[in-house]
């Protein structure tokens, strides 16, 4: 197809919050979150800003792909909210780099990577770009109830980024969405309109965990599957799977069902949480620093999140 990835980027807040600092806030123990997520440390923001994590995954990315900002022909920025409702985090990333080109925000939940790579696949196709940054933020500290043990464990914030080109790398993709505002929801801000009479819940992200847990191991499965046929290889054939890092016991059981091994799953839940649509550019930048995935090697990209969305992609480095 029409892409290739250039270069890769993360970055992550300073502080590192472990399940026995949580045992201060909540009630909860170091066993309990690990035995039910994989879950060690994540990071949090203290004094940093999103956009402050999300310029140097950037800048990482930019640096490694050779490619100058003023190279770049789009930015798309994958986050659940930025530091502003408007400008968007796309634009501020394009002012502190010092790029020129188009840039947008786009919320695919924790799936946001996987869209973006959609969308930069018609901008490719379309013959109206050459370069574009993905970048995908998230700071989920600030959307969490830090009262409720069964959520504020669970996630962190992080960015991930990459710069893709015009190539072949792109052997498969697939998004899907299934319209849901029950299972897993965080509400607007309500404003102080004096004249609005509906309800005014805070901006906390609510979840049904056992459902979630369904969805996505089915969600998982399903999107491979189809990935790996549209791409007509086989999972024997693939180096590294990177699934989103929502609880190693999804990633489990979609592996196991699926028949991906050890040495094929890349894991990095236990040290980040699960940072929405960072986790997967976050590991993917891991990967490639380490040398674990070299040139030529193909990649699998499964996420699921918020919408309900879910999505799968296979890239040949």
């Amino acid at each position: 197809m029409s892409l290739k990835i250039t270069g890769t980027g993360k970055a992550c807040p300073e502080f590192i919050l472990t399940n026995s600092d949580l045992t201060e806030l909540v009630d909860t123990s170091d066993e309990w979150i690990t035995s039910r997520t994989g879950i060690k440390t994540r990071y949090i923001s203290t004094d940093e800003t999103l956009l402050d994590i999300a310029v140097k995954a950037a800048k990482e990315a930019l640096t490694r792909s050779g490619i100058e900002p003023g190279d770049l022909d789009l930015i798309i920025c994958s986050t659940m909210q930025g530091d502003f409702i408007t400008p968007s985090l796309a634009c501020q990333i394009q002012k502190e780099i010092g790029a020129e080109c188009p840039a947008f925000d786009m919320n695919g939940a924790c799936t946001g990577f996987i869209y973006a790579i959609d969308v930069a696949k018609s901008y490719f196709d379309a013959g109206r770009a050459i370069n574009i940054l993905i970048v995908a933020a998230e700071q989920m500290s600030k959307l969490l109830d830090w009262k409720d043990r069964e959520t504020c464990v669970l996630f962190g914030d992080g960015a991930g980024a990459a710069v893709f080109s015009k190539g072949t790398g792109l052997l498969a993709i697939k998004i899907t969405a299934k319209g849901d505002d029950k299972l897993l929801t965080i509400p607007g801000t309500s404003g102080n309109s004096p004249f609005w009479t509906g309800s005014r819940e805070d901006s906390f992200l609510h979840m049904q965990g056992k459902e979630v847990f369904k969805f996505a191991v089915n969600a998982m499965c399903r999107d491979i599957e189809d990935a790996l046929d549209q791409a007509g290889i086989t999972m024997k054939e693939v180096k590294k799977v990177i699934p989103h890092q929502a609880n190693m016991r999804i990633i489990k059981a979609a592996s196991e069902r699926f028949g991906i091994t050890d040495d094929q799953l890349a894991v990095g839940i236990d040290r980040y949480g699960n940072t929405s649509s960072a986790s997967i550019p976050i590991l993917l930048c891991e990967l490639m620093e380490s040398g674990e995935l070299r040139e030529g090697d193909i990649v699998v990209l499964s996420a699921f999140g918020g919408g309900l969305t879910s999505g799968a992609c296979i890239i040949k480095i």
